[in-house]
């Protein structure tokens, strides 16, 4: 009888300890906060297309050593090919910011910085440092224009032009990433894999 009720009394015991444990986790997870995603939105997802570019050409740039910021691939002289006067990676960077800033500019209202004369970027600019600073700029100017589409302003055209806002928002990236193809051959070129290419296909 005895064994009897020291076996019931452990069971009950098991059963209060098990009891006590599950109601713990419970106020613990209710008590947790409760991480929901917020639905995307035009300017959530034109804003990230924005820094999935940015990534890729600020680091393509920051590959680059600086001793070869300005090499051109017509210095090659491969034959066959046809180089002659195409931009200097050094241009290409400062073209690809040049060029945010002129299609993003009218979204935003901001004024273009000053030297902006054509798609080649201010001739001040020189060093890699300066250049890439400059890059960096023209992406800020990108997330600044993702963030001021709504359901109700990015189909409207933006001053004289005819273009919505959605239309440059996202031609901005897409133009963006035409000239990150070509940042990548000139890598290339010089021995240099692609940051987002490392640990891939080399």
């Amino acid at each position: 009888m005895n064994r009897m009720r020291m076996a019931l009394l452990l069971a009950v015991l098991i059963c209060t300890a098990a009891a006590l444990k599950w109601s713990t986790r419970s106020a613990v997870a209710a008590s947790a906060p409760q991480t929901q995603q917020a639905a995307p939105t035009t300017a959530s997802v034109v804003d990230r297309e924005i820094s999935a570019v940015e990534k890729l050409v600020v680091e393509a740039a920051e590959a680059m050593p600086e001793d070869k910021f300005n090499f051109s691939p017509e210095s090659l002289n491969i034959p066959g090919a046809d180089y002659k006067g195409v931009r200097t990676f050094a241009v290409q960077v400062k073209h690809i910011a040049t060029s945010n800033y002129f299609i993003w500019s009218p979204i935003t209202g901001d004024k273009l910085p000053e030297g902006l004369k054509d798609g080649n970027g201010p001739e001040n600019l020189k060093t890699k440092a300066d250049i890439i600073k400059f890059l960096k700029e023209s992406f800020a100017l990108g997330h600044k224009a993702a963030a001021m589409l709504t359901a109700e302003n990015m189909l409207q055209t933006v001053g004289n032009g005819k273009s919505t806002r959605l239309r440059l928002a996202t031609f901005g990236f897409a133009h963006a990433y035409d000239h990150y193809g070509q940042m990548v051959e000139y890598l290339r070129m010089n021995g240099i894999v692609p940051p987002a290419s490392r640990g891939k296909s080399d």
